[in-house]
Order: structure tokens, then sequence, then C-alpha cells
């Protein structure tokens, strides 16, 4: 959970949401859920037909994605931390290479060191921008998207502990008509 913390910047690190195919089902859902589990109302959004569905909707984007500070941290930290792994990476390749006395490495041991941090900090920053970009969150974000074109309702909750992530999904498997979650 320490690694986790190093790199994200947001609170919550989990996305659930479950479908619903009433309001007033998911309504009593949002209030059985803020107690059963403990939760806040900033932790807690009710997502329906009318906050749009749409590419760039604010009202949907701020029910999905409230810890817009957070991801600029996670953005920094991620970076941060994996290009630095990265770059260390490169160097104990270089350093396994002339320990086996890599006849490529051993004749130009100077650029051949450049080159190993180099790529090894680029792609470390490169998986930085994938742990940025969370692609566990887009299963959630496109099956709430789905469901509110079609006229349905979704709870969407961000636990911060896993007594929360536990309740919550089994208080969503009980009553919704389907359930996803992120990491």
């Amino acid at each position: 959970m320490r690694i986790k913390r190093l790199i994200f910047g947001e609170r919550s690190l989990t996305k659930i949401a479950g479908v619903f195919a009433s309001k007033s089902l998911a309504e009593s859902v949002v209030v059985r859920l803020k107690q059963a589990a403990s939760l806040d109302d900033p932790q807690v959004y009710l997502v329906g037909p009318q906050d749009g569905a749409a590419v760039g909707s604010a009202a949907f984007s701020r029910k999905l994605e409230p810890e817009q500070a957070g991801i600029w941290r996670t953005l920094i930290r991620a970076h941060v931390v994996f290009g630095v792994a990265g770059v260390i990476a490169g160097a104990l390749l270089y350093l396994v290479f002339r320990a086996a006395d890599n006849v490529a490495v051993e004749s130009t041991p100077g650029m051949s060191l450049a080159v190993m941090l180099f790529f090894g900090g680029i792609g470390g920053l490169l998986v930085g921008g994938l742990m940025t970009a969370r692609p566990d969150h887009y299963r959630v974000i496109s099956a709430v998207r789905r469901a509110v074109r079609r006229g349905r309702w979704a709870v969407v909750i961000h636990p911060i502990t896993q007594r929360q992530i536990d309740v919550a999904m089994r208080e969503l498997r009980a009553r919704s008509v389907r359930v996803v979650r992120s990491l």
C-alpha cells in the first residue's frame, strides 16, 4: 500500500459503480451505502441521464473523477518515480553488460552508459504516463457512460479504505443490475 501512496496522489485509488434501472432504487442504495460503509458525500455520486454521458460533460466528469488536484499529483509522482526507476534499471543493465565483458559495452563504455540511462529513463517515463492514464478506471467510466446513455442510473463510489470497498461491493452486488470496479 505504501508504494501506491508514493505513486498516486488521489485519496481514493478504487472506483466502484453499480448500475440501476430506476432513480429511486439508486437513491435508496446511496443512502444505505453512506450508512453501512461510513462514506462521506464526496465519496458517493448518483449519475443519471441528466448528467450527460458525452465526452467532456462537466457534471459527468466531476462525478467520475472528483479529485482533479490528485490527478495532477499522480502525474508528477508517477513520472518522477518511474523515470528514476528506469534510469536505475538502465544503470543496472549497464553493470550487467560490463560484468559479462560484453564487447560492445567494453569498446564504448561512456556511450553505452549514456544510451542505457537514456532509454531506461524514457521507458520509466512511459510507464509513469501509463500509470497516470489509469487504464483500470476506463472500465468503470465506460460502463457508467453506457448505462446513462441507455437511461439508467449509476451509483459511483470512491472508497478510501478496504472496509469501504468490501461493504460497497456487497451492497451493490445485492441490489444493482451490474457492478464494475477498478483495481
